[in-house]
């Protein structure tokens, strides 16, 4: 069977040219006489995997020296906890949040459990539909960090402008964009994400904090495990982390500096986007759900507006090579999610195939 177009939101399409280098180093990685898999996370082989990966991502982030770049286990969603724990001050503990779609709202939720939480705005008036007016926040002046989801995956939003916070530091949650373009890593305190979506296969969170919030007095009762100066002063080893998610990951920055870098995926990851979004604009079937102004270049979720006529497009999809097109239960309809490795044929693809559907349907 040939491959499809995979257009699931995560665990997501990996590129072929990874897959391919570690089928090939499956039984065999490097002259050692065994995969990855069966690596200790101890040995010379594997301590080199994990340098040149963090070596990579530093490179392709340009990131300053004066943040640690930490490789977690937990997904993204541990670290709804995690910072809190690390960054709320012991004795009233203060953090702001933005609230523009299911996972800032999760994470919203999980912080009140340490700490006070602060909701600055919400987009869940319209059904997470767009992003809240970041110009009209105004950050806690007793606030240790803002927190946003900076790429929402369901609802296919983005912030196209950061929100101004002085001195609170600033934590994104970058899950679904990460790697997609060229970012700031310095107007961040925090970031961090899960890898499944963009960047490699599922099990693992890359967190990205400045050093100065490395810190010893944490929540006394967070875990060791989530405490980042363990993991800072362990170099990602205290215990045995996801080695072979790590071993992908780091093919896959190899290969995303061979695409140009972030400049280079970024520049694709826009034609992409707009290839999609103006047949959506001129489209007398389908529409997108999202606020244009906000619209992700990752997450495209689009409807016909008839959940009959949607579930159709959907089966004639998956018997069309267009796998996983089916939209979050929350918003209904399709969604695409023309991540990094997803190659321009496949979003021409999916276009020509809604162009088909229409003119059948209209």
């Amino acid at each position: 069977m040939s491959r499809v177009y995979n257009f699931s939101a995560g665990p997501a399409v990996l590129p072929e040219p990874v897959l391919k280098q570690a089928a090939e180093e499956m039984l065999d990685y490097q002259g050692t006489g065994m995969s990855v898999m069966e690596m200790s996370h101890r040995s010379k082989p594997f301590q080199s995997i994990i340098d040149t990966a963090e070596a990579d991502l530093r490179d392709l982030l340009a990131i300053p020296e004066n943040y640690k770049v930490l490789f977690v286990q937990g997904g993204a969603t541990t670290q709804f906890a995690a910072i809190p724990m690390n960054l709320m001050k012991a004795e009233g503990g203060v953090a702001d949040y933005i609230v523009s779609g299911s996972w800032s709202k999760k994470a919203f939720k999980e912080a009140k459990m340490y700490g006070t939480a602060n909701c600055l705005a919400s987009s869940e008036d319209e059904t997470f539909s767009y992003v809240p007016d970041v110009d009209a926040i105004k950050v806690s002046p007793d606030a240790d960090y803002l927190y946003i989801c900076q790429n929402e995956t369901i609802y296919g939003t983005t912030y196209h402008k950061l929100p101004e916070t002085g001195d609170v530091p600033l934590v994104s949650d970058v899950s679904s964009m990460f790697l997609s373009e060229p970012m700031d890593v310095s107007k961040y305190g925090v970031i961090y994400g899960g890898v499944q979506k963009n960047v490699g296969p599922a099990g693992l969170a890359i967190v990205i904090v400045r050093e100065d919030l490395v810190r010893e007095d944490v929540l006394p009762f967070t875990p060791t495990l989530l405490r980042w100066k363990t993991m800072a002063d362990a170099g990602s080893l205290y215990n045995t982390p996801a080695c072979y998610t790590i071993y992908i990951c780091g093919l896959v920055f190899k290969w995303l500096k061979e695409q140009g870098g972030l400049e280079g995926i970024g520049k694709r990851n826009h034609e992409k986007a707009a290839l999609l979004y103006d047949f959506l604009d001129q489209s007398k079937l389908f529409k997108g759900t999202a606020r244009k102004e906000d619209r992700s270049i990752m997450n495209v979720p689009f409807i016909t507006g008839d959940a009959d006529l949607d579930a159709k497009f959907i089966a004639e999809a998956g018997e069309n090579n267009i796998a996983n097109i089916k939209g979050h239960r929350s918003v209904g309809g399709m969604r695409a999610s023309i991540y990094n490795a997803m190659p321009v044929e496949g979003v021409q693809y999916l276009v020509d195939f809604m162009a088909k559907f229409e003119k059948e349907n209209a």
